[in-house]
């Protein structure tokens, strides 16, 4: 082994500086790990650390070759137990920080060269360089972000005239907000309004806190038809539960709000509750070309199909001005289906409007990925009906139903949303049921958990109610979680089908690919997470739908830290990035190869990073295969 005096010190400083967090890294930390980094060779075959040797005396960074790394111990399924480590990576990250010998072996397959950095002069450099700490407690995420600045860069082009989304709410606050209290006359009010051209007025209490509102849409059905005596208080006309966000919250978070709820002004408060300003629809609109009010304007104003076409098109071009903006997958995610639902139950008004339903009581529900608010910009349609009717008036309701939902269907269908082609659709007999035959079901999908019950339960078990009442779901959703958790064979069995597929992460190779070169991000990425994340919450009897809140929820019932759970969960959240992004950009929806990339064509960085949200799953995989020793 030779150190780096000298002239290679600068040698040193060029190859750390084109991987991260080295080239975020503060100069005078880059220059201690430069000159105090020493270059070792190793043949191929040797042994570069193991348990055996202790507490590791060496942080090693690879600069040409690769190293595999083996797990040691009792588990020894191949596809759980070794990875590959390439240039630019590093180890052992954990093992060092914590002053323990290694739970890997790791041996150079080739002849590799290694930067190593002495224990005693890593633990220096994380006390010296923040980004260097950062990285080391916060693997993924610290990738991640770079991640994201890169994607910003990459779409700077094509949202120039873009501010961002994640401006804080309290930097968009133009002027002092013009307050009440709540016992004031209607029409004095009413004159302050018109006096300043303003379209929203806040009640306050003494401490300025808001304790209701009354905007311009409110005047119509709450003062002018009803006569309302406008000498009485505006207490009597206002909305009590008005919408509030903190001024740390994000423009994005105030988007997101107004979509979901069909709000256009949203109160912004400190961390005393006191009122600092309002910030509505307009505020939003000036951050983005396709404003949230013209889509959501569009579609809530829309009286046919073609009009709703052109809605879903602006929401696909909202989501690439977001990515362009570095909007992290979940948010990004869950903005389109706030507006995919607002443009469904639309759709859904129109028809029972031309279906003169107005007799029926039931709950459109969404499953799959539309039930776990994971929407990508691809995906067909998973639907269901869950209905009430006397019984003998069922077969009759289930009649008036089944036409309605094939129209909703196909409307869907010519906004972008193709047909189901198994059918998982409303319109099928099947699939629009009363609650009591909803129950019957699940049961006996629990009860006798063939494979055909299985893969079932991985589309139907996540669900949720899109539109009508949602206590229904609710219901549904206890009765699943209390019958599954106490069914250990039909858990054990869903557990086996969870790790059929394994991470697509090579022995030689960084990467296991298809015969076309290529990885499915859906089928060998995201359903890894989706599917351990469903059973873990059926054993918790944890009845949210959505991946990050079953593994945030039940993640700690079966013993995964905070720290695992934060990188599994960043690992998710950059596969679903990456689906959006080859999406948007090469794909219109229901593409054959929608979900497809080719790793090759990946960055350094996001190369790294898809590495590392393999190896995540394959943690989450393991879990499973401990829990039910499989």
């Amino acid at each position: 082994m030779t150190s780096a005096p000298g002239a290679l010190v600068s040698a040193n400083s060029d190859f750390f500086k084109r991987f991260s967090p080295f080239d975020q890294m503060e100069p005078d930390a880059l220059a201690f790990l430069s000159e105090r980094a020493l270059l070792g060779f190793f043949a191929k075959g040797s042994t570069i650390l193991s348990p055996d040797m202790g507490q590791p005396r060496y942080f090693s960074l690879v600069k040409r070759g690769k190293v595999q790394a083996n797990q040691v111990g009792s588990i020894s399924v191949t596809e759980y137990s070794s990875m590959t480590v390439g240039p630019g990576e590093c180890f052992p990250i954990g093992a060092i920080s914590a002053g323990r010998p290694s739970t890997n072996t790791y041996v150079a397959i080739e002849d590799t060269y290694c930067y190593q950095l002495p224990a005693e002069d890593f633990l220096k450099l994380m006390q010296i360089s923040p980004v260097f700490h950062l990285f080391c407690t916060q693997y993924i995420a610290s990738l991640l972000n770079q991640s994201r600045l890169q994607l910003q860069t990459t779409f700077s082009q094509r949202a120039a005239e873009q501010q961002t989304m994640t401006t804080p709410l309290g930097h968009l606050i133009k002027r002092e907000p013009v307050v009440v209290p709540p016992d004031t006359p209607t029409r004095s009010v009413l004159e302050k309004m018109a006096e300043l051209h303003i379209g929203c007025m806040v009640m306050v209490d003494e401490d300025k806190r808001p304790v209701g509102v009354l905007t311009q849409s409110d005047l119509l059905p709450r003062v002018v038809l009803p006569g309302f005596d406008l000498s009485r208080p505006v207490s009597e006309v206002m909305t009590t539960t008005p919408h509030v966000l903190t001024t740390t919250a994000t423009a994005y978070d105030a988007a997101l709000e107004m979509a979901t709820h069909g709000v256009r002004h949203l109160l912004v408060v400190d961390s005393s509750d006191e009122l600092q300003g309002v910030v509505s629809e307009r505020d939003l609109f000036s951050l983005q070309r396709i404003g949230l009010r013209q889509i959501r304007a569009g579609i809530e104003g829309a009286d046919d199909i073609e009009a709703l076409q052109h809605a879903s098109k602006d929401i696909r071009q909202l989501a690439l001005n977001l990515i362009a903006q570095g909007i992290g997958a979940e948010q990004l995610t869950r903005f389109i289906s706030a507006l995919n639902d607002a443009l469904t139950c639309r759709i859904i008004k129109l028809e029972l409007e031309r279906h003169k339903l107005f007799d029926v009581n039931f709950s459109w529900v969404a499953f799959g990925s539309e039930g776990r608010h994971e929407q990508t910009l691809s995906t067909d349609q998973d639907n269901g009906i869950i209905y009430a009717a006397d019984k003998d008036q069922q077969e009759a309701v289930k009649q008036k139903l089944l036409p309605f939902a094939r129209d909703v269907n196909e409307a869907l269908a010519k906004c972008g949303f193709p047909l189901c082609k198994g059918n998982i659709m409303a319109s099928n007999p099947d699939l629009c049921l009363t609650l009591e035959e909803w129950k019957r079901r699940f049961g006996a999908w629990i009860r006798e958990p063939h494979p055909q019950a299985l893969l079932n339960a991985s589309i139907f078990f996540d669900f949720r109610v899109l539109y009508g009442s949602e206590k229904i779901g609710d219901e549904l959703h206890r009765w699943l979680a209390q019958n599954a958790r106490g069914n250990t064979a039909f858990l054990r069995m869903m557990a086996q089908n969870a790790l059929s597929t394994a991470p697509p992460l090579g022995r030689i190779r960084d990467f296991v690919v298809e015969g076309d070169g290529m990885i499915d991000l859906k089928k060998s990425g995201a359903r890894l997470f989706v599917d351990v994340a469903r059973i873990l919450s059926l054993r918790a009897e944890v009845t949210s739908s959505s991946t990050v809140q079953r593994l945030r929820l039940s993640g700690p019932k079966s013993s995964l830290s905070e720290e695992e759970l934060d990188a599994m969960i960043e690992g998710f959240h950059f596969i679903q990035l990456l689906r959006l992004r080859a999406q948007h950009l090469e794909t219109e929806h229901d593409s054959p190869d929608d979900n497809k990339i080719n790793p090759d064509t990946l960055n350094e960085l996001d190369r790294r990073i898809l590495k590392e949200a393999f190896r995540q799953a394959r943690k989450l995989q393991l879990r499973l295969k401990l829990d039910y020793q499989l």
